[in-house]
């Protein structure tokens, strides 16, 4: 294969080429031009995809029950963390925020990113009858 220029990725043409280039690279072996190239396409495609396909962090309440779904464990492992099993619950339910305290001791005892357990609380979805 002759190699051509590595240039930036401006567009989804671009970025779907980088991808097709990046599968036929993508076994090259370790110390090879191919596999410097495959780096440098990786890391071009990766900071497309940042800047036009962004993740949205999941909300606070959402990384909690993730958390503890891949733990294996209930709610009542927040009790103590949280507080006790009524302010888990009121947590839990977005009645209320979560305090600096409470946030330190999930980062430690869940290891949840401290940015996603600061981020404002979003807005509930209240259903009325008519």
């Amino acid at each position: 294969m002759i190699a051509h220029e590595v240039k930036p990725i401006r567009s989804d043409k671009d970025h779907r080429q980088a991808l097709k280039e990046i599968e036929q690279l993508w076994n090259a072996p370790d110390g090879s031009a191919e596999a410097d190239r495959l780096e440098v396409l990786i890391t071009l495609v990766d900071a497309y995809e940042e800047k036009h396909f962004p993740i949205d962090m999941p909300s606070p309440i959402d990384a909690i029950r993730f958390r503890l779904e891949q733990q294996g464990e209930t709610t009542d492992a927040l009790v103590g963390v949280i507080g006790p099993k009524s302010q888990v619950l009121q947590v839990l339910q977005g009645c209320r925020n979560l305090s600096l305290p409470m946030i330190r001791r999930l980062h430690e005892r869940l290891q949840i990113p401290a940015e996603v357990l600061i981020q404002p609380p979003r807005k509930r979805r209240t259903s009325r009858a008519a």
